[in-house]
């Protein structure tokens, strides 16, 4: 059968059902054999893509379906499928309805604000999830989602790839083994710029063909559609539908801290920089976390600051780096004996040079993939390395940062098993969002 060829054929092959192209259905998928596992895709471009190359990288993992709200956006896959056997979706629920039976785990890299919504109602079908960063939109979503994937006992992975490298295994093992002693603090920084200062825009453009505008909000309320507004990337910027710098970032760039200090959830979090619009999320953040104290850190309390965009470290704290530029991203850790710094993504750097002249470390390899963790626990394997009793807690810890921001200059006190704010009841209201009527998300009680 033949690959259609241009985009308007395409849109007249739509189903009544919503299913894209009744080419596609060229035959029944049978059960497969137990060694295969059988995947569905939220997503056929950007980091949906880059997520399910590497999936297939496995070679036991088979893609069934595919949802993706902009069909303008599926050249890549048909080009991979020319033979149309991959069964596609512009509607997410409409996928699960057809397919679930058909599938064993779902990769999920859609904006942000869906990855909840979506993730949720996969694992409440008995689905392992993999899911890009961060988790969820929200404090409260992150934490059902890591509820619900251990009542279910699924296999899950959030997609921080760079958690199972060498350089970021290498830097954790160095900092538990007490290589700069113990860490009495620690300062991260992301220059990317996902924030706004402008207004919301009041034009509304026509919808591109190829496009399902009210699939792509989702659970979010509806509004017109603005070119270059939101889609295909700048959504990161948007406080419904991304979560900034510091939610695009900082699970990456905390990853290391949480994991090789073993932080629990922070005792208290203070932004200093400016408060987001009533549209986009701000930048130059500067983000203090106060956690209690763990093994690997000196005195009562720890803290973790935060800066993105423009703002950095103090000159003191770059002044430790001995002269040398501060990377564009990373984190130093000042300890007890010493300081480290890991750039994301480089292998670690300790100073007082003339501390650490002789000292040697031994890189530890990357090991199996991040994706091929994910693939290898579904077959019967270890369990993966950020599975939601990981990730989720992380993601929470990263998402307050954003909480923090709307008010500016005041230390928000968490209690963090409660999920809500001890001094702040106002702050609790963004601790979870309400779901457009008509998607709500029945996991999410």
């Amino acid at each position: 059968m033949k690959t259609l060829s241009t985009r308007r054929s395409f849109l007249r092959h739509l189903g009544a059902a919503g299913m894209v192209a009744p080419a596609f259905v060229r035959h029944l998928i049978s059960a497969p054999p137990s060694s295969k596992v059988r995947l569905a895709s939220f997503g056929a471009n950007g980091m949906a893509w880059a997520d399910l190359n590497s999936h297939l990288a496995h070679p036991n993992i088979e893609l069934v379906t595919v949802a993706e709200v902009d069909l303008d956006r599926l050249g890549k896959l048909t080009q991979r499928f020319p033979d149309n056997n991959v069964r596609i979706y512009q509607d997410w629920r409409q996928l699960l309805d057809n397919e679930a039976k058909n599938i064993d785990a779902v990769s999920i890299g859609t904006p942000d604000h869906m990855h909840a919504p979506i993730g949720l109602s996969a694992m409440s079908l008995g689905l392992h999830a993999y899911i890009q960063k961060p988790l969820a939109h929200d404090i409260f979503e992150a934490r059902k989602m890591t509820e619900l994937a251990r009542a279910k006992k699924l296999h899950t992975q959030m997609g921080i790839q760079i958690h199972s490298s060498g350089q970021y295994r290498t830097a954790v093992e160095l900092i538990r083994s007490g290589a700069i002693g113990k860490v009495r603090e620690v300062h991260t920084w992301s220059n990317k710029k996902w924030g706004d200062s402008a207004s919301a825009p009041q034009q509304v453009d026509p919808v591109p063909p190829g496009l399902d505008w009210n699939n792509w909000l989702g659970v979010v309320e509806d509004r017109p559609f603005v070119k270059g507004a939101y889609h295909p990337g700048t959504w990161r910027k948007r406080i419904d539908f991304g979560t900034g710098t510091f939610g695009d970032m900082g699970c990456h760039i905390y990853d290391p801290v949480v994991n090789a200090l073993q932080l629990g959830s922070p005792l208290s979090v203070r932004s200093e920089g400016a408060a987001p619009n009533e549209w986009s999320w701000a930048t130059d953040a500067v983000i203090h976390y106060v956690f209690p104290s763990t093994p690997y850190t000196e005195g009562p309390k720890v803290s973790v600051t935060w800066y993105d965009g423009d703002a950095k470290p103090s000159a003191d704290v770059q002044a430790l780096l001995e002269g040398m530029p501060l990377p564009g991203q990373g984190s130093i850790f000042m300890g007890t004996k010493g300081n480290m710094l890991l750039a994301h993504i480089d292998w670690p750097k300790f100073f007082p040079t003339a501390d650490f002249k002789d000292f040697q470390y031994t890189r530890i390899d990357g090991g199996a993939s991040h994706y091929a963790q994910f693939a290898d626990a579904i077959l019967g394997g270890a369990p993966p390395s950020a599975s939601f009793d990981y990730s989720g807690p992380l993601t929470e810890t990263v998402l307050l940062g954003g909480v923090a921001t709307f008010f500016p200059k005041t230390t928000l006190e968490w209690d963090g098993a409660a999920m809500q704010f001890k001094n702040m009841p106002e702050a609790n209201a963004k601790v979870r969002r309400r779901y457009r009527k008509g998607w709500e998300v029945a996991a999410l009680g």
